[in-house]
């Protein structure tokens, strides 16, 4: 079954060219030309990949994309962005683009990066009861990790559901705002209110996967 992939451009040529060399190459595509409708199809639509320019109308790239990992962590995401353009491939990278592409890009180049990014994403459990990572077996059920020795390490529940969420976006970059949001429900405009200062649920974040790699080492 072919999968399908959105098309969000408000550059009619670029969407154009996105759209041919998509189903070229066997993808069902929808297309938007502007932020609004991205933002809309993005999280309504039975999707398997979003490619997603940054600069728009209406809802930019970075919002849709930001809106799209609440939602739906796991859909792929693939941003197109200009030429010099560094600081904002280094953002998207950071708050969980799965990859990008730069203009002028080939449709040789942009076939590929699709291609990758799906067969990463195939190998995202979408949930998990038991996963074997470097030799250690995590039990999420039992909320347990058996060292290769045989010993085991249990687990709190808070650091149980932030492996799960780490082994379910295998294959990604996850930026620390993400997972105070998904994991620990920490909401964006309270860490906007109190980005200087280390609370309680930051705190707790910033320490919790050093402390898990001692532990299970």
């Amino acid at each position: 079954m072919s999968k399908t992939v959105l098309v969000v451009e408000d550059d009619p040529a670029i969407r154009r060219g996105l759209v041919d060399a998509l189903q070229f190459d066997g993808y069902q595509v929808i297309a938007c030309e502007d932020g609004n409708a991205g933002m809309e199809t993005a999280l309504s639509a039975e999707l398997d990949l979003v490619v997603l320019d940054v600069m728009m109308p209406g809802h930019d790239g970075f919002e849709i994309l930001a809106e799209v990992r609440k939602s739906r962590p796991l859909l792929p995401v693939i941003l197109v962005t200009a030429r010099g353009a560094e600081q904002d491939r280094i953002h998207g990278l950071q708050i969980g683009a799965d990859d990008y592409v730069v203009k002028p890009f080939s449709s040789k180049e942009l076939l590929a990066r699709v291609g990758a990014v799906l067969r990463r994403s195939a190998e995202r459990p979408s949930d998990v009861s038991r996963v074997n990572v470097a030799g250690r077996e995590i039990d999420f059920e039992r909320r347990e990790i058996e060292r290769p020795d045989k010993s085991r390490v249990q687990l709190s529940e808070r650091e149980t559901e932030l492996l799960r969420y780490l082994v379910q976006n295998r294959g990604r970059a996850i930026a620390r705002t993400e997972i105070l949001e998904r994991v620990w429900g920490y909401l964006a405009a309270t860490r906007q209110r109190e980005r200087s200062t280390c609370t309680s649920s930051t705190c707790a974040a910033n320490s919790r996967i050093p402390r898990m790699r001692r532990r299970s080492c």
